[in-house]
């Protein structure tokens, strides 16, 4: 009999712990082109801002659907944190470049992955999407094609206030 409860009781403090450590994500709302979400990780509140793209010219080889995000974590003293999951690999030790309202704003890339190469200018990059219209991101691909990914901010200003409500 005891054979059989210790392999049990194993079995369902396993599953214990990983749905407790299990993040919980909220939906703050969705704003036209743009979705706001909240969660709790260890560092605290994480809420953040995000969008897919209109349009990927061209479309790169092995693509998977791209996403941008903005980040606040007021556990970290983050806040605007920009973050572009591109959907392809961008060629190694490349920058990518974010066109928004007439401003350019330099992105390192690393794999599939691009952020603000100069954290601080998250604030002026998130107060040129609010105030813009659309968006592109530039970048160039492992295969040495370049990429633009172009993003509406249709619903960008009200997702954003979401997230500073909330974070």
């Amino acid at each position: 009999m005891n054979k059989r409860i210790v392999p049990l009781a194993l079995a369902l403090s396993l599953v214990l712990t990983v749905a407790a450590s299990a993040q919980s994500v909220r939906l703050l709302g969705d704003f036209r082109d743009w979705s706001s979400y909240a969660a709790t990780d260890g560092s605290g509140q994480v809420c953040f801002a995000m969008t897919k793209p209109k349009s990927v010219t061209p479309t790169p080889d092995g693509f998977t659907q791209a996403h941008l995000y903005i980040t606040n974590r007021p556990g970290e003293s983050v806040a605007n944190e920009f973050n572009l999951v591109a959907g392809f690999a961008f060629q190694p030790d490349s920058t990518a470049t974010v066109s928004v309202g007439g401003q350019n704003f330099t992105l390192f890339t690393q794999n599939d992955a691009a952020w603000l190469d100069d954290a601080g200018q998250s604030s002026a990059l998130a107060s040129a999407i609010r105030a813009g219209s659309s968006m592109t991101v530039e970048g160039t691909s492992a295969a040495g094609i370049k990429i633009v990914e172009t993003f509406s901010l249709s619903g960008a200003t009200a997702a954003s206030q979401a997230i500073n409500a909330e974070c």
